[in-house]
């Protein structure tokens, strides 16, 4: 079998140095091929290549941006993606079940196995977990801007959302999906592959990577009294009172509004002008999961 482990040195708030980063891969993959990524983008190039290649695996060690850059050069091969977390969300690596300590995860690939699972499209830039419109989106290109300048991580996130929570006005959008069209002013729209942002965090208690649909969950403009009450809820798998949310199961929704549209894709802001559709590719990557998924 034919292992290309692909390893990004500088995320996560936990410094490893490069050499005992890569201790870990060759103690669980000896023969395994080790690239470290040097800018943005990399991730893509090498995992890229490595498909072309006919490697059997490609192993990623990073964040959720460094996983979603390879993931999309893998899409439609039959080159297997295996997640190391690296990072502070962590989300589709702890949807798939996967140690959150470094050494412990690269172990854990030793019996992991592969599995196909479902991709999420928005126009055409693919996604794996979460997608949305709304407050998330907004506070997503809040903390973009704001890591080109300052510290990135959990409380910079958490001081972001609360700002945004008392100054975001919900948009209205116009929504086509299963035949219908409904008009909603929501204070965010989810198309929810997986069922976490990341950090045990579950808008979709109920979603699943291999079921061929979306759960398109809307967080509804209720008062902030209200979703202080129910943020809670939100850590457990399926208890959600108070009505804060309606959830929708789909293959492809329309989203329709007159200008700028702000979405983000596994919390990687982006924009689209007057339209957006969200589109479910089933079964369309390989990834490789603890046995007993």
């Amino acid at each position: 079998m034919k292992i290309f482990a692909i390893i990004n040195p500088v995320s996560g708030a936990r410094h490893m140095e490069p050499a005992a980063l890569e201790r870990a891969v060759r103690i669980n993959f000896p023969a395994a091929d080790v690239a470290f990524t040097q800018y943005a983008g990399h991730a893509t190039q090498l995992a890229a290549q490595a498909a072309k290649d006919g490697y059997d695996w490609v192993l990623v060690a990073g964040g959720d941006g460094t996983v979603n850059e390879a993931a999309k050069a893998l899409v439609g091969t039959q080159t297997a993606l295996g997640i190391v977390p690296k990072g502070s969300g962590n989300g589709l690596a702890r949807e798939l079940g996967m140690p959150l300590m470094y050494e412990e995860a690269w172990t854990a690939l030793q019996k992991a196995e592969p599995v196909s699972c479902d991709v999420g499209k928005a126009n055409e830039d693919y996604f794996f977990n979460l997608a949305g419109v709304g407050i998330e989106a907004e506070i997503a290109k809040m903390f973009a801007e704001h890591g080109k300048s300052g510290v990135r991580g959990k409380w910079p996130y958490f001081k972001l959302g609360a700002k945004a929570l008392f100054t975001y006005r919900p948009k209205t959008l116009q929504v086509s999906y299963n035949g219908k069209e409904e008009i909603l002013t929501p204070l965010t729209l989810v198309f929810a592959n997986g069922t976490q942002y990341g950090s045990n965090f579950k808008i979709a208690p109920r979603a699943s990577l291999r079921d061929g649909l979306f759960d398109m969950v809307e967080v509804q403009p209720v008062s902030k009294f209200k979703l202080a009450l129910a943020a809670p809820t939100f850590f457990s798998k399926t208890f959600r009172p108070f009505d804060v949310t309606r959830t929708h199961r789909t293959a492809q929704a329309i989203i329709r509004r007159e200008g700028e549209i702000v979405y983000h894709l596994d919390g990687e802001p982006k924009t689209a002008q007057n339209e957006l559709t969200f589109t479910l590719c089933p079964q369309a990557l390989r990834l490789l999961v603890p046995r007993g998924y």
